[in-house]
C-alpha cells in the first residue's frame, strides 16, 4: 500500500537540507554528532533532525513490505491487493524507516535471507545522505514467523501455563533468533483481553482475565527485549471487545470497562517491561478509531503512563480512517489525524505518510512539528539499536561469524548453515506445550499405562479430523499456516509430528488404528460408520477434535475466522456423540484456537484434554500427558462454555451476568477460568489472616498451607480472587489479583504467605477516577474461579482514596517448602 510515488519519493530540484545545502542522495554526511555513540540518543536524534529535509524526515515514518530473496539478492517489494507498486529507486534516496517482514513474506532459507537483508540494508544506507538503515520487523506471535523457525505454542497456551518465567525464557529465545539474522522488532505480544470467545483471534490472546494477560505478556516483553529486540504491545486498545465477536466490528464498551478490563495489561507492560513500541488497534470505541484517538495514544499512553517509544500502525490502519471508518475525507486527512493522535510509523508500507502527508503539510493542513515529534522517536530508537553508530555494519551475527564477515557471501554455500529450530528451542517449545495442556475431566481412565504388563490398552482407536494432520498444532500466525499455504510445493521447514505418530511412539505396546470420521468443518457424515466400528473394536477411543487455523474465512480459528457460536465446528459434536454411544471409553483431545462447548462429553467422556494450538512439540506433549509421563499442570485461561450460544460471557461478570431467574440463558461454564485437574490431590489448610483490617492505603497479610496428599508429584496453582460485596459501582463478582504456581512432590507441603495491598481493590469510580473504598472484602484462595478452597474476610477502613498509575499492581508472596509428611 503506497502513496503516489511522484509525491512520496521524487526529489524536487529545489529541495535542500535544513542548512540550505542541496540533497545529494548518496551518503555524504557521515560525521555529524548523530554518529557519536557516546551522546545520548535524544541528542543524536535532535542533531540529525536539524540537518534533514522534510522529505527525509517523512521517509523515516513509513515502511515498505518486502520479501527476502532465496537467491541472496536484495529484497523485492511484496505486492498486496491493498497496495500500489513501490519503486525503491525513487524512495530510497530520502531514506526508509522500516522493512516489513523480509523473512515472513515467502519461504527463504534463513542464512540466504540474512544475506538478502544484509545486502538490502547496505543499499538503503548507501542511498541516503546520512547512511541510515531501516528497522526490520517481523511477526513473532508464536515464534519467529519465518520458514524453518521454531513454532511455539500460541499465546492462549502461554496463559494456560500460569508461568510467566517460562514465557520470559521462550521470548528471549525468539528474540535471539530474530536478532541473529538482522531483525530488530517483533510485532508481539497481544494484550487483548478476551471478551467474546466467538472472536477469531482468541488464539492470539493470553486469556479472559486482565491480570493473567498482564503478567504473562509483561514477561514475554521482558524476554524479547532482553535479547535486544523491540517488542510491540498490541492492539491498543479494545480490539477484542468488538460487538458479537466480529473482527473489526465497532466496540461499544463504556469507559469503566475499558479502564478496568482492557487497559490494565497495557499499563502493567508499559510500567514494568521496558517495552519500546505499541501498535494501535483497528477498531473504534464509541465512534473514535484508535488510530485517531489522541487522548488514548498521547494523553494516556505517553503523558500519564510515561511511554517513550514508538507507536506503529496496525497494517493499513491509517488508511482505514478513510476507507473503513469514514472519519477522514482523504489519505492526507487520515495521515494528519493519525500523526496528530500520536501514531509515529505507518505500516506495513507507505499509503498515507508519503505523498498525501507531504501535500497536507504543504497546504498547511498538518503542522511539520508533528513530523518532527514522530521522527525524533523513530531516530531515538534507531540510535538505541545502534543503527546510527559510525561503526554500524549491515552484516547480522549469523553472517559475521563467517570466514571474512562480509555480506558478499555465496548464497549456495550459505544455504542450510543457519538453523532456527535448534534442539534447545524444541526442548523449550516442548516444556511450554507440556505445561499448557489442561486436563478438564478425568474419571480415572488417565493416565494410560504404557507397558502391556501394566495394563496398556491393546487397541486404541484414534479418531477425528485432527488425528493425523501435521499442522493441527499451529495457529494462524505460524509460518506454515500463515504463509506456507501460498507455497504448496515448499516443505514445512520444521518437524510436525501428528497425534497419531506421537501416540504410536508413546504407546508402543498398543495397536493404534486411525480414521478421520469427519472433516473439521465439513457436513459429510459418511465416515461415521467406520469411526463407530473402530471404536467398538477398541479398548479405548482417543478422539482428536478442534480447529483448522487460517485467515479471513479460510479456517475455523484465526484472524477473520469468527464463529457464530461456540459449538464445535462442522459436525464434530455429532461425531463425538456417536463415539460416546459406542460404550467404549472416550478420551477427548482438543487442538483448538478457542474454547468450545462439548455437549454430553463434558459429563460423559472418560477424560477431556484441552490444548490451544500447542506448537511443533504439541502432540508429543499431549501424548506424554495421556501416559502420565508428564504431569498435567495447565489451567484454563478462558472459560469453557456448557452451551454454545451463551456468548458473550467470561467469568469477569457482574451478578446479573451470571445465571439468574430473569433470563432463560444460563452462561454457567462447563469448566471455569483457572480450572485444571492433576493426577494427584492437594489439601489446602491452616489459613491465617495476620492482618485482616487495613486502611485504604494499607495491606493485608495472610498465609495458608498446600500439601500434595496424592500418590504422584504435581503442580497446584493458588489463585487469589477478590470479591467486593458492596461497591459504589457494579463490580464483577470476583476478579483475579494474584496467583502462585507450586510444584510439590508426594507428601510435600508449602507454606505460602501473601501480602495483598489495598491498591488491588481499586476500581474506576463514578467520577472516572480510580479509587479504593472502605468496606468488607473477601479474598478467595481458589483452585479456579469456580472452586474456592479458603476464604479470608477482611476489612478496609478510612476514607475513600484516589489512586493513579503509580499504584501497586501485585501482591507479594513468600513460599516455604515444609518437611516431608511422615
Amino acid at each position: 500500500m503506497t502513496a503516489n510515488i511522484d509525491n512520496a519519493g521524487a526529489r524536487t530540484p529545489a529541495e535542500t537540507t535544513g542548512t540550505g545545502a542541496p540533497v545529494s542522495g548518496a551518503p555524504d554526511d557521515l560525521t555529524g554528532p548523530w554518529r557519536d555513540a557516546a551522546l545520548a540518543p535524544e541528542v543524536r536524534a535532535d542533531a540529525l533532525i536539524a540537518a534533514m529535509t522534510l522529505r527525509e524526515k517523512i521517509s523515516q515514518l513509513f515502511g515498505v513490505w518486502v520479501g527476502a530473496s532465496d537467491e541472496g539478492a536484495e529484497v523485492a517489494p511484496f505486492q498486496h491487493d491493498m497496495e500500489e507498486v513501490v519503486d525503491l529507486d525513487d524512495l530510497l534516496p530520502h531514506g526508509l524507516g522500516q522493512l516489513t517482514r523480509p523473512f515472513g513474506t515467502a519461504p527463504v532459507d534463513p542464512a540466504v535471507g540474512a544475506l538478502s537483508l544484509s545486502r538490502t540494508q547496505e543499499r538503503i544506507a548507501g542511498a541516503n545522505r546520512f547512511g541510515i538503515p531501516a528497522i526490520a520487523h517481523e511477526e513473532c506471535l508464536a515464534g519467529f514467523a519465518t520458514w524453518g523457525a521454531t513454532a511455539y505454542p500460541v499465546p492462549l497456551s502461554w496463559g494456560a501455563t500460569f508461568h510467566p518465567e517460562l514465557i520470559r525464557e521462550m521470548a528471549a529465545a525468539i528474540g535471539r533468533d530474530m536478532r541473529s539474522v538482522g531483525v530488530h522488532q517483533g510485532l508481539a505480544p497481544v494484550l487483548d483481553v478476551v471478551r467474546d470467545a466467538r472472536w477469531g483471534r482468541v488464539e492470539e490472546t493470553i486469556g479472559e482475565d486482565p491480570y493473567l494477560v498482564g503478567t504473562v505478556a509483561t514477561a514475554y516483553v521482558q524476554g524479547l527485549e532482553s535479547a535486544g529486540a523491540v517488542a510491540t504491545l498490541k492492539h491498543f486498545a479494545g480490539y477484542s471487545a468488538s460487538r458479537a465477536g466480529r473482527n473489526l466490528a465497532p466496540v461499544g464498551m463504556g469507559a469503566r470497562e475499558r479502564a478496568d478490563i482492557i487497559l490494565p495489561p497495557f499499563e502493567m507492560a508499559v510500567r514494568e517491561s521496558g517495552v519500546r513500541s505499541v501498535m494501535h488497534a483497528y477498531t473504534d470505541t464509541d465512534g473514535i478509531p484508535s488510530a485517531a484517538d489522541g487522548p488514548l495514544l498521547t494523553g494516556l499512553l505517553r503523558d500519564t503512563w510515561g511511554f517513550g517509544g514508538t507507536v506503529v500502525a496496525d497494517y493499513f490502519g491509517i488508511a482505514f480512517l478513510k476507507t473503513l471508518h469514514g472519519v477522514a475525507g482523504t489519505f492526507g486527512d487520515a495521515a494528519g489525524a493519525a500523526l496528530g493522535a500520536g501514531v509515529d510509523v505507518e505500516l506495513p508500507t507507505v499509503k498515507t505518510f508519503g505523498g498525501p502527508l507531504t501535500d497536507a503539510i504543504a497546504e498547511g493542513a498538518v503542522p511539520e512539528a508533528l513530523v518532527d515529534r514522530a521522527v525524533r522517536r523513530v531516530l531515538v530508537q534507531k540510535a538505541q539499536l545502534g543503527l546510527l553508530d559510525a561503526d554500524w555494519r549491515p552484516v547480522p551475527p549469523v553472517l559475521a561469524a563467517g570466514a571474512d564477515g562480509s555480506a558478499d557471501g555465496n548464497s549456495e554455500a550459505l544455504r542450510g548453515t543457519v538453523r532456527l529450530d535448534t534442539d534447545e528451542n524444541r526442548a523449550l517449545a516442548r516444556r511450554v506445550a507440556e505445561q499448557a495442556v489442561v486436563l478438564l475431566r478425568n474419571d480415572g481412565t488417565l493416565p494410560l499405562a504404557v507397558d502391556a504388563a501394566a495394563g496398556a490398552p491393546a487397541r486404541i482407536a484414534l479418531i477425528g479430523p485432527n488425528a493425523d494432520i501435521p499442522t493441527a498444532v499451529l495457529g494462524c500466525y505460524a509460518f506454515p499456516v500463515h504463509v506456507g499455504g501460498r507455497h504448496p510445493g515448499t516443505p514445512l521447514g520444521i518437524e510436525l509430528p501428528t497425534l497419531r505418530e506421537a501416540c504410536a511412539a508413546e504407546f508402543p505396546h498398543s495397536e493404534i488404528v486411525t480414521t478421520r470420521g469427519a472433516d473439521i468443518d465439513g457436513p459429510d457424515t459418511g465416515g461415521f460408520g467406520e469411526a463407530a466400528e473402530l471404536a467398538r473394536s477398541a479398548d479405548l477411543v482417543i478422539v482428536a477434535l478442534g480447529d483448522r487455523a487460517g485467515l479471513f474465512g479460510r479456517g475455523t480459528s484465526g484472524e477473520g475466522c469468527d464463529a457464530e457460536n461456540l459449538a464445535l465446528p462442522g459436525i464434530q459434536q455429532h461425531l463425538l456423540d456417536t463415539l460416546i454411544d459406542t460404550g467404549t471409553p472416550v478420551v477427548v483431545t482438543l487442538l483448538a484456537g478457542r474454547p468450545y462447548a462439548l455437549g454430553r462429553a463434558a459429563d460423559e467422556a472418560a477424560a477431556v484434554v484441552q490444548s490451544f494450538f500447542p506448537g511443533e512439540e504439541g502432540t508429543r506433549a499431549i501424548a506424554s500427558v495421556l501416559s502420565g509421563r508428564t504431569e498435567p499442570s495447565g489451567r484454563l485461561p478462558v472459560s469453557v462454555p456448557r452451551h454454545p450460544g451463551s456468548q458473550p460471557s467470561t467469568y469477569l461478570a457482574a451478578r446479573l451476568g451470571h445465571s439468574s431467574d430473569v433470563s432463560s440463558v444460563d452462561p454457567t461454564p462447563a469448566f471455569g477460568f483457572g480450572h485444571g485437574l492433576t493426577y494427584t490431590a492437594f489439601g489446602w489448610s491452616d489459613l491465617v489472616v495476620e492482618h485482616g483490617q487495613a486502611s485504604t492505603d494499607g495491606e493485608f497479610t495472610l498465609s495458608c498451607t498446600v500439601r500434595n496428599t496424592g500418590a504422584r508429584e504435581g503442580t497446584e496453582v493458588i489463585q487469589v480472587y477478590l470479591h467486593d460485596p458492596v461497591a459504589s459501582v457494579v463490580q464483577p463478582v470476583q476478579r483475579l489479583i494474584g496467583y502462585v504456581r507450586l510444584d510439590l512432590g508426594v507428601g510435600r507441603a508449602a507454606r505460602v504467605r501473601m501480602t495483598v495491598p489495598a491498591d488491588l481493590a481499586s476500581f474506576t469510580g463514578r467520577d472516572g477516577h480510580r479509587i479504593v473504598e472502605p468496606g468488607d472484602l473477601e479474598l478467595r484462595l481458589s483452585a479456579s474461579s469456580t472452586d474456592a478452597r479458603l476464604t479470608a474476610r477482611v476489612t478496609l477502613t478510612g476514607p475513600v482514596r484516589t489512586v493513579d498509575h503509580t499504584r501497586r499492581l501485585h501482591m507479594s508472596t513468600t513460599t516455604e517448602i515444609l518437611m516431608e509428611a511422615p
